[in-house]
């Protein structure tokens, strides 16, 4: 008997946790408020998350299709029938997505465990005005959003290598 193809397990995950995150976006484009207050942003943009500003409500309807699109794309990663889908552009979507992610995670982009753990540090003081806020912020990042965005960029880049080695 072969042996189970664990490479698979990316593309589940990445599908499952597109769900996660595209119902929570989904929740909060419907006016739900769970986590959107534990998003990092800055303090003005943050009031107009929490007041429901409509280009927020866009851009959670917007994040949402996208989780869909996800999942979609993660499943034809390992479907037969995605053989009407060029490979190398799945290939190249999970990478970028994936490296993207986990760029994220890291640091990189301003988020994440480098840009929390300075900030917690004291290495890089956070605006006096909105230290605590910062504070609290930086902690739901690092033990909450990081991990996440580091476990599904993991994913979508374990999906990337298994249509590369098919």
């Amino acid at each position: 008997m072969p042996r189970p193809d664990r490479t698979r397990l990316g593309a589940y995950g990445a599908a499952a946790l597109c769900v996660a995150y595209g119902s929570m976006k989904l929740a909060q484009a419907l006016g739900a408020t769970a986590l959107a207050d534990k998003d990092p942003l800055p303090p003005e943009a943050r009031a107009r998350l929490l007041a429901r500003d409509p280009m927020f409500v866009a851009s959670h309807w917007a994040l949402a299709g996208a989780a869909v699109a996800g999942v979609i794309v993660a499943l034809l990663a390992l479907r037969p029938w995605s053989g009407s889908v060029p490979r190398r552009l799945l290939m190249g979507i999970c990478w970028t997505v994936g490296i993207f992610m986990i760029a994220r995670s890291v640091g990189v982009l301003g988020f994440g465990v480098i840009g929390d753990a300075t900030l917690l540090t004291g290495l890089r003081p956070p605006p006096p005005e909105h230290a605590a806020l910062a504070r609290e912020l930086a902690w739901w990042d690092l033990l909450l959003w990081s991990p996440f965005f580091l476990l599904w960029g993991t994913c979508w880049t374990v999906t990337g290598w298994r249509l590369r080695r098919t």
